[in-house]
């Protein structure tokens, strides 16, 4: 059975409620609907919680998950009663979490651009995130590192999407910047998100998540110390002021 889901999220990222339809209830009582504007968790980003209400029942959903290739599903908090399948339902975001997701992830697209190292792992949490990157010796300042990056930051650059065909991405692999974790593909279109202009171009990569429109609104960040996991991967940490 194909589940195909709106991904609202995607369209815009700032929509923190919508009604929709229930279209099936899975396995593991994940509620399949028909638009979401909650992410689903991927690429990092954790899937996004709040609550989903009808005529005649309100539950919490704790957070939401893939469904096959292009479906959604809400988890709802443990022994809570999901409403049937054709129920019209109306969704609304834990806007502050998410919102919070959101700088955090625009903040590590920019440390990529600041530490021009491949990546080999990443996650994202509510204002604190890490990026691994395949990187021998820790750098020498630190300090100078979060300058940098906060200066891109306060250059309140825009943030765009655009789109690619799978074709393309395969014949420009230098877009791929992650080597743990391969852009969402299969669809026959990747999602391009772009920092700067095209005429003035900090940041393009494949990614499916949820970011800010500039990056001013991700606000100060401050970088953890710099740990060894293994022989070549360090970690770095990056925390909203």
């Amino acid at each position: 059975m194909t589940d195909d889901t709106r991904p609202l999220f995607r369209e815009d990222a700032y929509a923190r409620s919508c009604t929709t339809t229930v279209t099936r209830l899975a396995e593991d009582g994940g509620i399949v609907v028909a638009d979401s504007v909650f992410y689903p968790t991927g690429g990092g980003q954790p899937g996004d919680a709040g609550t989903l209400s009808w005529d005649g029942g309100r539950i919490a959903i704790v957070t939401t998950r893939k469904e096959g290739a292009t479906g959604v599903a809400l988890i709802p908090d443990e022994g809570a009663q999901p409403p049937a399948p054709g129920t019209r339902v109306t969704m609304v975001l834990d806007w502050d979490q998410r919102h919070l997701h959101m700088r955090t992830h625009t903040a590590l697209h920019l440390l990529s651009v600041v530490i021009p190292l491949p990546v080999t792992g990443g996650a994202i949490g509510p204002g604190k995130g890490r990026l691994d990157f395949d990187m021998p010796e820790a750098p020498e300042d630190k300090q100078a590192l979060e300058d940098t990056l906060n200066a891109l930051i306060a250059r309140d650059l825009a943030v765009t999407d655009s789109w690619i065909t799978d074709a393309e991405l395969e014949s420009n692999p230098g877009l791929v910047k992650t080597m743990s974790v391969r852009p969402p593909m299969g669809q026959g279109r990747v999602r391009l998100v772009r920092i700067g202009t095209e005429d003035a171009q900090v940041d393009l990569q494949p990614c499916g998540g949820t970011h800010v429109r500039h990056t001013a609104e991700i606000g100060r960040v401050t970088l953890g110390k710099i740990e060894k996991k293994g022989k070549q991967n360090r970690r770095v940490t990056l925390t909203l002021a």
